[in-house]
């Protein structure tokens, strides 16, 4: 008796990250999660002095991190200007070190990139969108950076409005 065997596409072998700030870490990586082809996400602090931040280090706006969100993808299903797209989307980049009632600079806004490729899609897509209509007199803020050391986050924040049932921030 022969059985019917079903080829299945395998997994992209190469999966890649993306790290964007963009003020409070929980409402951004419910964002990217909703994402499909994101693997992961996961919060935490990046571009900072201090090694393994708290995030009462952090909150004390002394150790220079952003509250940031690692995310894994397939490049395959979604491509890295979606999520830039995202990141643009959802926050205001034109605020200097906050987001709506959050302010310090571990609220700002940031793209730490992991390849000259990554840098050079983010720096077309803040050039696109600064002589686009949305922003008209007001100056992008963001920062983009080489990826720095990403520590994660406390457990409790990690899929922080999820564990809540909750599907946004209040901004």
């Amino acid at each position: 008796m022969a059985t019917k065997t079903t080829k299945t596409k395998p997994e992209s072998a190469k999966l890649e990250k993306a790290t964007f700030a963009a003020g409070c870490f929980w409402g951004v990586e419910a964002e990217f999660r909703q994402i499909k082809g994101v693997k992961s996400t996961q919060v935490g602090y990046s571009g900072g002095e201090m090694p393994s931040p708290t995030y009462e280090d952090v909150c004390s706006d002394k150790t220079g991190h952003a509250e940031s969100v690692e995310v894994t993808f397939d490049p395959e299903k979604v491509s890295y200007e979606k999520l830039l797209g995202v990141f643009w989307n959802n926050h205001d980049p034109t605020q200097v070190n906050r987001q709506g009632p959050d302010f310090g600079t571990q609220y700002r806004s940031a793209i730490f990139y992991h390849s000259e490729q990554q840098k050079k899609a983010a720096m077309a897509s803040l050039q696109k969108l600064q002589k686009s209509e949305k922003y008209r007199n007001r100056k992008i803020a963001t920062q983009i950076v080489p990826a720095q050391p990403f520590y994660r986050a406390e457990e409790y924040h990690q899929q922080y409005l999820e564990k809540r049932g909750l599907s946004t921030c209040h901004i």
